[in-house]
Formats: C-alpha cells, structure tokens, sequence
C-alpha cells in the first residue's frame, strides 16, 4: 500500500511539473490580444540611443565577417561594433582586422586571459563601450536590418533597461535533434519569456539582448566564472527591480543555427545546465520580493533537471501502472503524466507547422515523424546533460566547452527562400 501511495504521489508531481511547462509553452497563443502583444510595437523614427554591440568571437574565423557585415548594414544611424578577440587566436583576430580596417565603427578589443569564456570577452570590452546601450550578438549571428530601430524605440517606449530580442535556431532540416532545439529555441524565445518578464523574474537569452551602459557598469558587468552568465545577468538584474521587456518578431528575430554534433549538443547543454545550477547555488535570487517571485526562480534555475527527470520517468511510470499489482485509481492517476505529454506532443507539431509557416520553410511530413519519433531520444540526451553537470559541478570543473559554428543556418536560409510557397496552409 506505501508503494502505491509513493507510485500515486510521483505521478502527480510529474503531472503537475509538465501541465505547469505546457501552460509555459502556450503562453504567446492563448489570445490573439496576448500574442500580439509580444510583437515589437512600429517604430516611430530612426531613434535617439546609441549601441555599442560587444561581438565575442573565438575560433569563429568561418562565420564572423558574415555577421559583422550584416551589422553593418543596420538601418539604424548610431552604433558601433567592438569585436573582442582572444590573444592566441590569430585566425579570428585576423578576420576582425581587416573588418576594422574596411570601416572605422569596427573595434577590436584583445582578451588576454589565460582561461578564456564568454563573460571576460564581454567584461574586457564594456569599458570601452561608448554606447548609451550595450547590445551582445554571437560571432554566427544574422541580424536583422531593421532591428536596432526596432529596440531603440522599445526602449523609449516603456522605460526599459533591458530589451530580450526574439533568437531563433533556423536549420531545421540538418538532423533529428535539431529540429527539436529549433523547436525550443521557438517556444523559449516566443513564448515563455514574455511570461517570465511578466512576472518580474528573468534568465536572459545568451544573445540579443540589450542593457543600459549605466545599467550594466553598475551591476559590475557579467560574473566571470559563470557558465550561464546571461542567466546570471538577468536574475541579478531581476533582483533589484530593474524593468526587462521581451519581444519576438519573426521578421526581426536573429537567425543561429544548431550545434553540429551530439556530442557538441551534449556539451552545450551541459554547460547551460551547469550554469544554472550555479546562479541557484548563487542565491541572488533570494533578493526577489515576493514569495511567489521566489519560488518562480526555484522552478525555473531547476528547470533543466526536473524536465530531464520527467522525460526519463514517465515511461517508467506508465511500466508500473501495467505490470504492478496496484489499485486502479492509482494505476488511473500514474497515466496522468503520459497524458499531459501526449498534449506537449499534438502542441510541438502545431508549433513546428506555425515554426514554418512563420519563417518560410517547408515542413515535410518526414519532419513531423522525426519530431515525435525523436522525442524520448531527446529526453535520454537532456537527462545525460543533466547527470553530467551535476558532476562537473560536484568535481568543480568549471572549464568552458566552445560551441563551434559552421554557418548551417545562412545555407538553410538559402536553400529555403524559393520554399515560401510550398508551406502548408
């Protein structure tokens, strides 16, 4: 009868934590009026601020020219580009020369630690930051034109210091597991940030997002030992009431593309996961005002591992309720978790078509079968992600695994201009 009961209580949690996550993900959809209300509001003039947009890049020599000059080519008529460069990478640091060279609102600006991240490539640069904003791309970014217009009058509008633009992974096509973080990235950035912000707690998106220089200098820049530095920023920032506005276009989204490995995912992941683990052992969080504030911190920087157990248990759970002698109440209530993830199922293909729909790219029926075949492989690599931080974080191997980037999603974008038409109504 305890084990029952315990079989009973796990499943409720599990059905409760994943009901909770599926009300996240459908935040943006449920009225057309909420939906809307994400979006980036016109922009009335060119604007009054000035960017300076910090552009890490390590090891990026293949992709980084590309999106300095899609910089560049920004509608907006005040900012400049500071890319930071490591000292024993003189690859990268040559390609960002002879950008410097061809036009004088590039910088460069050489990080010379001895262990490198992204967050002391982004601290070596904020002092020499000249901006009225600090806006922080990735060396693989396609930026939208119009986009710094956009945030400019976001900023006025409301008052904000800070502004999360929409960061969307865009090459779909190139394996199984990248259609689902496509489709993360999607939800994520779509949706439940605008819920986050909404309710006053925040973890940042690792790029395009954009803070007042004064802002920024007064909470010391970002913490240098962090693995989710963006994370860190966002819940510090969120600490101490400063006011975050979140909007996604997909016209004015920046376009990234998905680790070309699992292996590489898996690091990513691990990373990310670790990162998070750290800002909750950081407990800046705690300075949050209310309780429900608090306890939406806790869930959230836990996020990563309680998804993962989710992922791996509810098979587990469904084993017993078909192989245990258990009451049929309880065998009903361990169902509960199966169900709400055969909802989560039905809501990713209904996203994936509006993914494609929204960005001009033909979704096959080959893809919707990789999405739910995929799905419990997908959940086995979060949980090993998961497992893995953990111990890193245990072993204290706070070292940073480099995502490489090849440039897949400036060919998807290529390949599948001549599509538009071919998307499914």
């Amino acid at each position: 009868m305890l084990s029952a009961a315990l079989v009973a209580a796990i499943s409720l949690a599990l059905f409760w934590m994943a009901a909770f996550t599926l009300w996240w993900q459908m935040h943006a959809w449920r009225t057309p009026e909420v939906l809307a209300s994400t979006r980036f509001d016109s922009p009335d003039d060119h604007g009054g601020l000035s960017f300076s947009l910090l552009l890490p890049a390590r090891h990026e020599q293949a992709v980084l020219d590309h999106t300095i000059q899609r910089l560049l080519e920004s509608g907006h008529r005040a900012f400049e580009i500071i890319v930071v460069v490591g000292h024993d990478d003189p690859e990268t640091a040559d390609v960002a020369e002879k950008a410097a060279a061809r036009d004088p609102r590039v910088r460069v600006v050489v990080d010379t630690h001895a262990k490198k991240n992204k967050p002391k490539a982004l601290n070596t640069a904020l002092p020499y930051c000249r901006g009225d904003v600090v806006g922080v791309f990735d060396a693989e970014d396609q930026v939208h034109h119009d986009l710094l217009t956009h945030v400019d009058h976001a900023f006025r509008a409301t008052g904000a210091d800070v502004v999360q633009g929409g960061v969307q992974l865009i090459n779909f096509h190139s394996s199984w597991y990248s259609l689902r973080n496509c489709l993360e990235y999607f939800f994520w950035f779509r949706s439940r940030l605008h819920l986050h912000a909404q309710k006053g707690f925040i973890p940042l998106g690792g790029n395009t997002v954009f803070v007042r220089t004064g802002v920024l200098r007064e909470a010391g820049g970002w913490d240098p030992n962090c693995l989710a530095e963006d994370c860190d920023l966002g819940v510090r920032l969120s600490s101490v009431g400063k006011k975050v506005v979140v909007a996604y276009d997909s016209d004015m989204v920046t376009r990234e593309e998905t680790p070309g490995t699992l292996m590489s995912l898996l690091k990513q992941r691990t990373r990310w996961n670790q990162g998070f683990l750290q800002v909750y052992r950081k407990k800046d969080w705690k300075q949050l005002p209310t309780a429900r504030q608090r306890l939406l911190a806790r869930y959230t920087l836990m996020t990563p591992f309680l998804q993962a157990f989710t992922g791996l248990i509810i098979p587990l759970n469904a084993a017993v309720a078909l192989l245990m002698d258990v009451p049929v109440g309880i065998a009903f209530i361990t169902f509960l978790p199966a169900v709400t993830a055969f909802v989560t199922f039905v809501f990713e293909v209904v996203g994936l078509h509006d993914f494609g729909k929204q960005y001009g790219l033909r979704v096959r029926l080959t893809h919707y079968l990789k999405l739910i075949v995929g799905g419990p492989f997908y959940q086995v690599l979060l949980a090993g992600a998961a497992i893995r931080a953990v111990w890193r974080e245990q072993r204290g191997h706070g070292d940073w695994e480099l995502t490489s980037h090849t440039g897949a999603h400036l060919e998807e974008v290529r390949a599948s201009a001549p599509d538009r038409e071919d998307v499914p109504a």
